[in-house]
């Protein structure tokens, strides 16, 4: 039975009936449908870690750093170096320093320090179930060069399956997600365990601004790192450089920490440090790779 139509702000009436609002003209030929299927499991593992940081208490600190030297020594190297792993090293330099940014409490709740610095971060690889952010475990972050650490992420990025951590995902990924209980109580284990930590790291760094363009801050929870870096994207922006305006090549960074293991105050000098690293490329600067660029003696 046909309904009359109802009078809008306008002044106009549309047509309705019992089938519902009637189809606009221009979507007329398009079939309309839903897909349904199977959660992927490995998402089951992503919602599993961040449910195991919501004890940790966040501190989150947004900065923009200028990567112009950077970006100019990566160009100049003559190598393909990745900015993921100049981020990294640097992230790796400045926590040896201030060891307490990446600081967590054992199962006895006392205070854990590392004398060396694991950064995990994540490589996109291809798997049976759609692309899948895999963990990979950067040992000694703190002591490596670029090309070091560049050369293993894109190993990971060719053959994951011949990591330890691509080999899991293969093997268990999806049986641990069906187990009830078993990942929140894998995730305990490893956010407490000194000898685990000795494998997965302390510190996260994840670069999200390889996958779109323009700057912009990604804030993500706090997981299992008590220490974690989400690079976001490099845009030109103006800059005062010795008086002078100047366009300049700038990153945002968003720096996570645990406020239950460190303040306001030793957080603020391990970012000061952070940047004095990033912003002079200290990690490009290095003496085996210094001849015929005279910007890094700067």
């Amino acid at each position: 039975m046909h309904k009359p139509g109802r009078r809008n702000a306008k002044g106009t009436t549309s047509a309705t009936d019992d089938r519902g609002p009637a189809v606009p003209p221009a979507t007329a030929g398009r079939p309309r449908g839903v897909d349904v299927g199977p959660f992927p499991s490995s998402r089951r593992l992503v919602i599993a870690a961040e449910r195991a940081g919501r004890r940790r208490a966040a501190m989150h600190s947004l900065v923009d750093l200028d990567v112009t030297t950077a970006r100019n020594l990566l160009d100049a190297s003559g190598r393909p170096l990745s900015f993921t792993a100049f981020v990294v090293a640097s992230v790796a330099r400045a926590a040896a320093v201030h060891p307490q940014v990446h600081a967590y409490r054992n199962w006895r709740g006392r205070l854990v320090r590392h004398h060396h610095v694991d950064v995990t971060t994540l490589v996109e690889v291809a798997t049976g179930q759609g692309p899948f952010a895999l963990p990979q475990v950067l040992h000694d972050a703190d002591i490596r060069d670029v090309p070091d650490l560049t050369a293993q992420l894109r190993a990971t990025k060719g053959d994951y399956a011949a990591t330890g951590t691509g080999r899991m995902l293969d093997r268990f990924g999806t049986t641990l997600t069906w187990i009830p209980g078993l990942v929140p109580a894998m995730w305990a284990l490893l956010g407490r365990s000194v000898r685990l930590r000795q494998l997965t790291g302390t510190v996260a760094v994840t670069a999200v601004g390889m996958f779109g363009a323009g700057g912009g801050f990604g804030i993500a929870p706090l997981a299992l790192m008590p220490l974690q870096v989400v690079v976001g994207g490099v845009t030109e922006r103006p800059r005062v450089v010795d008086g002078r305006i100047e366009a300049r090549e700038v990153v945002d960074l968003t720096v996570t920490l645990d406020h239950n293991v460190i303040d306001g105050a030793p957080a603020a000098r391990f970012v000061a440090e952070l940047r004095r690293l990033i912003e002079n490329a200290e990690v490009l600067r290095e003496p085996d790779d210094t001849e015929g660029h005279p910007d890094r003696s700067g």
